[in-house]
């Protein structure tokens, strides 16, 4: 159910995997196909990473799978396997699942309240999903990576001169809660299967979905 912090805020701030579409599982499977040619084991432990550390961005993950993998990385072959990547997973993440409730909030709401993105998701790749989708219009600005969430969302506050009051971000890893906690921005916990561990360790509202009732 949506919450009424939600439903009062002035400003919105949006992740996007796990927040507006059911797409965290698709990166997780194509993480696991990218690496599964070093074996099952390699792949699984990448997997599990990649879901235990969600928000955090492929740039700063690949390094880290690479040397998992016994592989001696460079700039060049994060660059090779950050390209697979991401045609892997372009069109999975654009047909997966919306998340409850979350597009019809947006559609409804975006006149009435300031929506903004926050994503890990590279910043033309998200760019590109979120024209096929045909939603680009409803955000004011969307940032994504290299730039972090937490100046990201800095970095929004500042140029748009918004006020904490009445601002909350929406949010389903500890990227998207640290973020919010820097900067002084009330933060909205979406639970998934996959977060469970987190819903355990922080204090914070939460939400499922974005169904009214």
């Amino acid at each position: 159910m949506i919450s009424e912090n939600i439903k009062k805020a002035k400003t919105i701030f949006w992740d996007f995997d796990g927040v507006i579409k059911d797409s965290v599982s698709v990166k997780s499977d194509a993480f696991e196909e990218l690496f599964l040619p070093f074996g099952s084991d390699v792949a699984k432990k990448i997997r599990m990473h990649h879901e235990d550390n969600g928000g955090m961005s492929r740039y700063d993950k690949l390094p880290i799978y690479l040397n998992l993998a016994g592989e001696k990385y460079s700039k060049d072959l994060i660059i090779k396997y950050e390209k697979q990547f991401s045609k892997l997973v372009m069109n999975r993440v654009i047909n997966s699942p919306w998340v409850e409730g979350a597009l019809e909030y947006i559609k409804t709401n975006y006149k009435a309240q300031k929506f903004f993105l926050i994503t890990a998701t590279p910043q033309k790749e998200i760019e590109e999903i979120l024209k096929k989708l045909e939603i680009s219009k409803y955000f004011k600005k969307v940032i994504g990576s290299p730039t972090n969430k937490k100046d990201a969302l800095k970095i929004i506050l500042s140029n748009e001169n918004i006020n904490l009051d009445g601002s909350i971000m929406i949010g389903d890893s500890c990227s998207d809660y640290e973020a919010a906690k820097e900067n002084d921005v009330f933060f909205v916990f979406r639970k998934t299967e996959l977060n469970k561990k987190l819903q355990k360790k922080l204090k914070c509202q939460m939400i499922k979905n974005f169904i009214d009732g």
